[in-house]
C-alpha cells in the first residue's frame, strides 16, 4: 500500500507583522535601489589620483539581501526584497559617485579599472542594516564604515577615519528601511569624501643614488 508523507516547512507558516517580511528564500523579490544624491562639496581641487578598492563587508552582509537584526542580535533578511547587486559593489559605486559629484578630483576610479593612482581608498563596512529594539516595531538603521587612505608608492597608511550614522525608519517595511539606509550611506560617503580630499599630495619617493 502506497504511503505518502507530506512535509511542512517554514515557508508554509503564516507569520504576522514584521515576521512576514523575514528570511525567505523567495525565488524573486522587489528590487530596492541605493541611489544617494550627492552635491558638490566646498574646497579646492586636488592634483592626485585616487583608486577606490572594493569594500570589505562581513559575510552576513556580503549579499544582495537587505539585512536586519532582531532583539538579541539574531540576523535575518527581509523576504521578497533584494538589492540590484551585492552590497560591496553598491557601496563602491556610491563612493565613486560621491567623489565625482564633489567636482574636486578629476582622476578617480574603481580599482577594477586599473587607474594609475597616487592613493588607494580602502574601506571596511561595519554595519549596514536595520535593528529592531522590539520585535515587529519600527526599526532604526545604521551605516558604519572604516576608511583608510593608503599611499600607493610604499603602501603606507596616510590616515584613517571611522564614520557612523543612524536614524529611525519611517515605517516597518523594506521600502522605508531602504530609504533610511540610503540617507545614512549618503552621509557616510560625504564624510569620507570630505576627509579624503583634505589629505595632502602624497610625497614622491626620490630615487636612490649610486
Amino acid at each position: 500500500m502506497e504511503r505518502r508523507v507530506f512535509l511542512t516547512g517554514a515557508a508554509a507558516l503564516a507569520l504576522s507583522g514584521c515576521s512576514s517580511d523575514l528570511i525567505g528564500p523567495p525565488p524573486a523579490g522587489q528590487i530596492y535601489t541605493l541611489n544617494p544624491a550627492f552635491t558638490p562639496g566646498g574646497g579646492g581641487k586636488v592634483d592626485w589620483a585616487l583608486s577606490i578598492d572594493r569594500p570589505d563587508v562581513p559575510g552576513g552582509l556580503d549579499t544582495d539581501r537587505i539585512a536586519l537584526f532582531q532583539p538579541g542580535g539574531m540576523q535575518d533578511f527581509y523576504a521578497n526584497a533584494v538589492w540590484p547587486d551585492r552590497l560591496p559593489a553598491l557601496i563602491q559605486r556610491a563612493l565613486l559617485d560621491g567623489f565625482e559629484a564633489s567636482g574636486r578630483i578629476a582622476a578617480v576610479a574603481r580599482e577594477q579599472e586599473s587607474l594609475h593612482a597616487d592613493y588607494a581608498l580602502v574601506t571596511e563596512v561595519k554595519d549596514f542594516s536595520a535593528h529592531y529594539a522590539v520585535r515587529d516595531s519600527i526599526p532604526g538603521v545604521t551605516v558604519a564604515m572604516m576608511a583608510k587612505l593608503v599611499a600607493v608608492r610604499g603602501r603606507k597608511i596616510a590616515g584613517s577615519l571611522a564614520v557612523s550614522h543612524s536614524q529611525a525608519a519611517a515605517a516597518n517595511d523594506a521600502a522605508a528601511v531602504t530609504q533610511a539606509l540610503t540617507e545614512q550611506l549618503r552621509q557616510c560617503v560625504a564624510d569620507i569624501v570630505s576627509w579624503t580630499l583634505s589629505q595632502p599630495t602624497p610625497v614622491q619617493e626620490m630615487p636612490s643614488g649610486r
